[in-house]
């Protein structure tokens, strides 16, 4: 998302510069303009509460390239709290995309997987959302978050789902911009054999267990039903020995980490794309790219997911952990190719009007002017420390 959001600024005329750190999460290259120190090994958690390279790089970067705005988005893991008080001077947005301010772990989801009702603190060690040695950093870490909060002019979230909940934690009223995803051509008309999809990261919020486990179920109306899972992640292994358990393996084809396009032409081909969330998604952009691709959507109903699959009209949604309720909201679509095709086609209608890149860059471009006029002052006074 942050690097379409640049590239679509590039080709709109304006300059724009990304900022992150070097760590790697998975096997795609960094494709940030500028980088800093960053690690997914265990010193990752002093970072989050101070990465000096993150200061001096960004303070640099600050000073030479005197940005008009600064758009902050995903700054916990690695950049820390350091970097907010160089933003003083600056015309700043925080935009929330998961619950990063709210929750050390960023899901609002415990370890056994319901939701996290507390706030973050004391509550977090006690829950067993983090560990003994990790809380004092990430303790720190929020109320520096808590008391620098004030250089953001604005506060953005990409779902009202989000932007209440940084309401109810005290932060200022949010405005929602949706997330935006390319405009992609639709997919091709369903071909036999029915299949699913699942995309996303194979972790245990996301729910890929309970599509594996609905497949199981299916497979006995369906014997031909396939379920193609996109992504990779810790429970990669796991989830090959659960198909293995549960004897479809034959029909579950893991692809790992693929390019872009790739991945693309692999979805397209799904009857119904699953999103299988247990934690609460902040928005649920796999769903709004299936709908942009004309694909049938079945998700939980958390966090929001409910803002992109209307029930009925573009999708189904179910209880988030139940393979019976997932299999049985997938039946109606894997046995009726119609029903399939015209809830696809419906959503693709709703994603072109409400998802659609260029709509959210057109957003973020009018809040840019906004707070360009409300704080001239700023902009041409800033300073760097």
């Amino acid at each position: 998302m942050s690097l379409s959001l640049r590239d679509a600024l590039r080709d709109r005329g304006h300059e724009a510069l990304l900022f992150s750190s070097r760590a790697l999460y998975g096997p795609l290259p960094i494709a940030a303009d500028a980088t800093c120190f960053g690690t997914v090994s265990p010193l990752r958690q002093v970072l989050r509460l101070a990465n000096p390279s993150a200061y001096q790089t960004l303070r640099r970067l600050l000073r030479q390239f005197r940005p008009d705005v600064v758009h902050v988005r995903m700054m916990t893991t690695q950049l820390s709290p350091l970097i907010l008080p160089l933003l003083r001077g600056f015309p700043a947005i925080y935009h929330a995309t998961w619950h990063e301010v709210l929750c050390p772990t960023g899901m609002k989801t415990l370890p056994d997987l319901s939701p996290c009702q507390d706030p973050a603190g004391v509550a977090c060690w006690r829950n067993g959302c983090v560990s003994t040695m990790a809380w004092p950093f990430l303790a720190l870490q929020n109320r520096l978050l808590w008391q620098w909060r004030g250089v953001f002019v604005r506060v953005v979230a990409n779902s009202h789902y989000l932007a209440s909940q940084l309401e109810k934690a005290g932060w200022s009223k949010a405005e929602v911009i949706w997330n935006g995803v390319p405009d992609v051509d639709p997919r091709p008309p369903l071909c036999d054999p029915p299949s699913l999809a699942f995309a996303g990261r194979l972790i245990p919020e996301k729910g890929a267990d309970v599509a594996i486990r609905a497949l199981a179920l299916l497979q006995r109306t369906i014997p031909g039903i396939r379920l193609l899972v996109v992504g990779d992640g810790p429970l990669r292994r796991p989830l090959e020995t659960l198909c293995r358990d549960l004897e479809v393996s034959h029909v579950v084809d893991f692809t790992g980490s693929i390019p872009r396009p790739e991945v693309e032409r692999r979805l397209g081909s799904a009857w119904v794309q699953v999103v299988p969330s247990i934690c609460n998604e902040s928005f649920g952009l796999v769903a709004a790219e299936a709908q942009m691709r004309g694909t049938a959507v079945v998700a939980t109903q958390r966090g929001g997911l409910p803002e992109i699959v209307v029930d009925g009209e573009t999708g189904t949604l179910v209880e988030p952990q139940s393979p019976e309720q997932l299999a049985q909201a997938i039946l109606p679509l894997v046995t009726d190719r119609d029903r399939a095709e015209q809830l696809g086609q419906a959503g693709r209608l709703r994603a072109r009007k409400l998802f659609r890149l260029e709509s959210c860059v057109t957003q973020f471009l009018k809040l840019y002017a906004e707070v360009i006029q409300q704080y001239p002052k700023l902009t041409a006074q800033g300073t760097v420390p």
